[in-house]
């Protein structure tokens, strides 16, 4: 049952829920009403439909609250609507209650005012909200890991003051035709700058050398001489140097370990000469191969994604959303979009080491053609040779070149390497980081043959000359 009454400025609902259960407090408040209606009716010999209403409102409002006092299973609900003028009267202002342990209804309090509350409104339990969802661990609140609004910008401010712009003067017999331009990256206080080598170094010698004056200028417009300090051809990968009197804004480098498909990353740098060019993309592949791309020379893995990347862009920062640069923007495919190419910060930071070691890339030599097996290669080499060596892990060696330190130290093709220098190996890369600079140094080999024979050879690695 619902009634109303309005009486200036308000009007009062009462909705009355009245369960068919038969008890006291039942009878009680329909004795209630009819008690009250009689008085009134009594009191009032002409009446109108407007004091009728009140009458039957009142009478309503006093039984429920007899009744209610008893009964669980019985509820009711007063609402006051409040007319626009009155709605900043202070004493209207009242808080909501939640989940009103007793269940009764809201008298006035000590002030006189009455509450106005939505009555059993019960939300979820705090104890029932999961410590999780809400990004808590132990009681203790953890950070989102999450891919907001501002995150690409915030990665970008971080690496983009440590972004330069690298301009080479293009000279054809003393005048000067143009610039060679490209980016590059502060990577310490002291001036010294990440860069590609086909930026600053000529590639008409097998050697290199500087293309001339190195015209180095700052996302602040400060311009600075640089100075090629190191520069490996093989990697594309290159150190100038600038000086200057105050400390330089300088970025970090991060780890490309633990990129995956589908990661978000920035490329940073001055495309075409616009300074300060910032584009988005994600990581396409991780790993992929230099003969995939038809690179000659030594075997190199680079990684994909499809950030725009134009001319001048190389040798600029590839960075992470925690802004950490994690690649070496080196090059594109021209007749595509989408398809660019890094060089992977993990090897980038072991050619530093080099560079710092030996003043250049120490690369040791084998001989060795190797492939790294997996279950169909090795079900194949299985079904064409019966007495292929029982593995399931491994690296073939498919060739061996003659007068080399793997020949000579009795290695054969088809060879499998299960050890190298005492470790367990499954992949070429793992070779090679065990190889690290040892040139000179003998390393213990363990490979299995055919017919499963188990052999211990010694190879002695030499320095690669990669000018022949």
């Amino acid at each position: 049952m619902v009634l109303s009454h309005s009486f200036c400025p308000f009007t009062v609902f009462v909705v009355i829920l009245w369960m068919p259960e038969p008890g006291f407090g039942q009878v009680c408040g329909r004795l209630t009403l009819l008690l009250v209606m009689s008085c009134f009716l009594r009191r009032y010999g002409r009446f109108n439909r407007s004091s009728f209403v009140r009458a039957v409102a009142i009478a309503a409002f006093g039984s429920s609250i007899l009744y209610f006092k008893d009964h669980a299973r019985f509820t009711a609900s007063v609402v006051v609507r409040v007319p626009e003028p009155f709605l900043d009267y202070r004493w209207l202002k009242c808080s909501v209650l939640h989940d009103l342990s007793p269940q009764r209804l809201p008298f006035s309090n000590h002030t006189g005012m009455l509450k106005l509350c939505s009555y059993r409104v019960s939300p979820y339990p705090s104890s029932d909200i999961s410590t999780e969802a809400s990004g808590a661990v132990g009681g203790e609140s953890k950070p989102c890991d999450c891919f907001g609004k501002n995150t690409i910008a915030n990665a970008a401010a971080k690496v983009g003051p440590a972004v330069v712009n690298i301009a080479i003067p293009q000279d054809f017999f003393g005048i000067t035709t143009g610039k060679s331009i490209g980016s590059g990256t502060i990577i310490n206080k002291d001036g010294t700058i990440l860069t590609a080598a086909h930026v600053v170094v000529d590639f008409l010698g097998t050697r290199g050398s500087s293309k001339g004056k190195i015209e180095v200028t700052l996302q602040d417009g400060r311009t600075f001489e640089g100075l090629v300090v190191n520069a490996d051809l093989h990697s594309d990968i290159a150190i100038v140097k600038i000086n200057s009197e105050t400390p330089l804004p300088e970025a970090k480098l991060g780890s490309s370990s633990r990129l995956r498909p589908g990661d978000w990353v920035i490329a940073l740098g001055c495309p075409l000469s616009l300074q300060n060019t910032v584009t988005a993309g994600i990581v396409s592949c991780v790993d992929r191969k230099s003969s995939d791309l038809g690179v000659s020379g030594m075997p190199r893995e680079y990684l994909q994604t499809d950030c725009a990347i134009n001319v001048g862009n190389s040798g600029g920062p590839l960075v992470n959303m925690d802004g950490e640069i994690i690649g070496v923007n080196i090059l594109k495919v021209a007749a595509a979009d989408g398809l660019s190419f890094s060089v992977p910060i993990d090897s980038v930071c072991k050619i530093l080491e080099h560079f710092k070691k030996s003043g250049r890339v120490i690369r040791p030599w084998l001989g060795l053609k190797m492939l790294d097996l997996n279950e169909m290669i090795i079900a194949q080499l299985k079904k064409q040779d019966a007495s292929f060596p029982d593995v399931n892990k491994g690296i073939l060696v498919p060739m061996v070149t003659p007068r080399s330190p793997g020949e000579r130290a009795g290695f054969c093709p088809g060879d499998v390497v299960i050890e190298f220098d005492g470790k367990p190996v499954e992949r070429l890369k793992e070779v090679i980081e065990i190889l690290g600079d040892k040139v000179g140094v003998p390393i213990r080999v363990l490979v299995k043959r055919a017919g499963d024979k188990l052999v211990t050879l010694t190879v002695i690695p030499e320095e690669a000359n990669l000018d022949v």
